[in-house]
């Protein structure tokens, strides 16, 4: 997923659910998806772990949103 946006800015809307990078972008995407029990984000770069961490921060995607940052993501 993160060559697929490379280059690419975090749309402006991302700010509706509080996402800054792409990291908080798909990982609120993961932890804000029904049929997910429990997401294992994986990395060993401490500046990453930073950035997962921020996904916890603000809200998480709806049902709608998730769609729309799909949607996005399938229009690159």
């Amino acid at each position: 997923m993160f060559r697929a946006v490379s280059g690419q800015s975090v749309p402006e809307w991302a700010a509706e659910f509080e996402a800054v990078s792409w990291g908080q972008f798909f990982l609120k995407y993961v932890l804000s998806h029904p049929a997910v029990t429990c997401p294992i984000p994986a990395t060993s770069d401490p500046k990453h772990l930073k950035d997962n961490m921020g996904a916890m921060v603000g809200g998480l995607p709806d049902q709608k949103m998730r769609k729309r940052m799909v949607d996005f993501i399938n229009d690159l």
